[in-house]
């Protein structure tokens, strides 16, 4: 699974592992489109279908991402990832809503900053409680699950479709964690630490499971061209 995040992945990937929801969550600036990008291209190579690819419009135009140095996919994989812009928590219910009316289901759906489109203001108006924010995650939360299962079993045999979100975090998890651990199978977090590698600095990124006690550490080079997975026992 997590070498789909990173550049020169094979066509010929291992079996997709992740049918279900994944959250990729980090501090700010640390590169989390990028790398969801590069899954996008990835999963539309290696299975020949569709991504969408859900984002905010302002902050894709002032943040788009980049792909490593030497990375150049074909036009006919960029053409199969779909981009779709939302303002609000709303457009994802609407898109999820409908999901199951959809001829063609994508081998994955990414949504980029997912907490960044519920509005504590709109949330509190429209639920009325403190608590309106969770609330309305865990609504929403519950419609992508439900989503994402109906199409993998629709799809059989034929692939999966997988739901991946990202989520900015101040300090080492999430602010929603203890809700994203009742939804989500996998985690993978983006820890704000350096170190030091043939004098490249390089951003530590670990991955937890809210089912198991396992860890990685991926390191990416911000000046090298490639990216670096390292895992730890």
């Amino acid at each position: 699974m997590a070498e789909r995040f990173f550049s020169g992945t094979s066509t010929a990937a291992p079996p997709f592992d992740d049918a279900g929801i994944i959250l990729l969550s980090g501090p700010p600036c640390c590169g989390k489109t990028s790398l969801l990008f590069q899954f996008a291209i990835n999963r539309a190579a290696e299975s020949g279908r569709h991504v969408v690819f859900i984002c905010s419009k302002g902050r894709l135009e002032n943040s788009p991402p980049f792909l490593s140095q030497g990375v150049e996919p074909s036009l006919s994989v960029l053409q199969r990832i779909q981009i779709k812009y939302i303002e609000d928590d709303e457009g994802i219910r609407k898109y999820f809503a409908a999901f199951h009316l959809l001829d063609d289901f994508p081998a994955a759906v990414i949504v980029d900053d997912f907490t960044g489109f519920f509005s504590e203001r709109s949330c509190q108006l429209r639920y009325g409680n403190t608590r309106a924010r969770d609330l309305a995650l865990v609504r929403i939360l519950a419609l992508c699950q439900n989503a994402i299962s109906h199409a993998n079993a629709k799809l059989g045999t034929i692939g999966s479709c997988n739901l991946l979100l990202s989520d900015v975090h101040q300090g080492d998890n999430p602010r929603s964690l203890f809700i994203y651990k009742r939804w989500i199978g996998s985690i993978y977090t983006i820890q704000d630490a350096f170190v030091e590698s043939t004098q490249v600095k390089m951003p530590k990124y670990t991955r937890t499971f809210s089912s198991k006690c396992q860890f990685a550490l991926f390191e990416i080079h911000r000046t090298f061209p490639i990216f670096v997975f390292m895992a730890i026992k």
